[in-house]
């Protein structure tokens, strides 16, 4: 009968200590893959519940516009690239950047060899470009500004192909160049049986125009509650030790990801090699926004052309003071 006692004892603190803690909701860019591997390592290995948090994660998909779920309600937290985050702020929305885990653009164009591109400067002109839209599309057409072409379909500049969120169009040679990401689309080319020596790749870090991906954002009337601001510091910081530790051990952050996707679509094949290059990209990383990275993505910006993403430098507090206070 003590035993007993003494059992139910602790199954009322384990449960007290559940029903304590702080519950959040991350909204993710995209579906279940190695790209959010840092979340879901730090749900799994318990890196939120050290910090007292119990974090949903809700996966993307094509139909889903992370800044809109957050303007909503309907997460605390989103992952967005900087392009559409400054554009959707431009437009009204007050929301800041808590936190960069990505250092490095995976972005790039992907050309067939054959279709004749070998130098943007001098071999885009006339050829049909697929680009992918909903606000991914805003770098590219930054970069075509820089290189003097319009996207308009005019012999002196490029045909625009609104891409879906695969490759088809190089495999149906509609295109002569998509957009890929290093650690994904691109491995979905090669999968598709064209060799590595028959692509040609163009990575947006590697022309200049580069802007931030994959940062955390809230809104900013959310961090006036001082214990919103203090769950979204514990929130950052064991979200960062999950991505350090994804960065040293990938092919478990693989399996990680594989056991949290309910669609049964992805492989652990797939997952590990993007794994990997995902590493590449939040390498250097401290969780802290760099100025001089956020400073290159607005330049790169301001500089699309006729139809800028964004008219102006953001005005007011752009970052937030969380992840200074969570990692340092």
């Amino acid at each position: 009968m003590k035993k007993f006692l003494i059992s139910a004892g602790l199954l009322s603190l384990m449960a007290g200590a559940a029903s304590a803690a702080d519950d959040l909701t991350l909204q993710l860019k995209w579906v279940t893959q190695a790209q959010f591997g840092g979340y879901y390592v730090a749900k799994d290995k318990g890196f939120y519940e050290e910090e007292g948090l119990n974090v949903t994660i809700k996966p993307g998909g094509p139909d889903i516009a992370p800044v809109q779920v957050l303007a909503g309600g309907g997460a605390d937290v989103t992952v967005e690239w900087m392009p559409a985050a400054l554009a959707a702020r431009e437009k009204g929305l007050p929301i800041v950047n808590i936190a960069q885990p990505f250092k490095k653009s995976g972005m790039m164009l992907t050309c067939l060899k054959e279709s004749g591109v070998a130098d943007p400067k001098t071999d885009f002109k006339g050829k049909t470009l697929g680009v992918w839209f909903s606000g991914n599309e805003y770098p590219f057409l930054s970069w075509m500004n820089h290189l003097g072409l319009k996207t308009d379909g005019s012999p002196d500049g490029v045909t625009v192909l609104k891409q879906g969120f695969n490759v088809d169009p190089l495999l149906q040679k509609q295109a002569a160049c998509i957009s890929t990401m290093t650690y994904n689309e691109y491995w979905q080319v090669i999968d598709a049986g064209i060799k590595p020596e028959e692509l040609v790749t163009f990575k947006y870090d590697d022309q200049g125009v580069a802007t931030l991906e994959d940062g955390l954002y809230v809104l900013e009337e959310k961090l006036n509650d001082p214990a919103m601001a203090d769950k979204l510091t514990r929130f950052v910081r064991a979200s960062m030790k999950g991505w350090k530790y994804a960065e040293e051990h990938p092919a478990e952050a693989a399996e990680i990801v594989l056991e949290n996707d309910e669609t049964g679509a992805q492989t652990i094949e797939h997952q590990t090699r993007m794994a990997g290059e995902i590493a590449k990209l939040t390498a250097g990383s401290t969780g802290t926004l760099d100025e001089s990275d956020f400073k290159r993505t607005v330049e790169t910006l301001l500089s699309g052309g006729s139809d800028p993403v964004i008219s102006k430098a953001p005005e007011g507090a752009w970052t937030h003071a969380i992840s200074d206070k969570a990692l340092n």
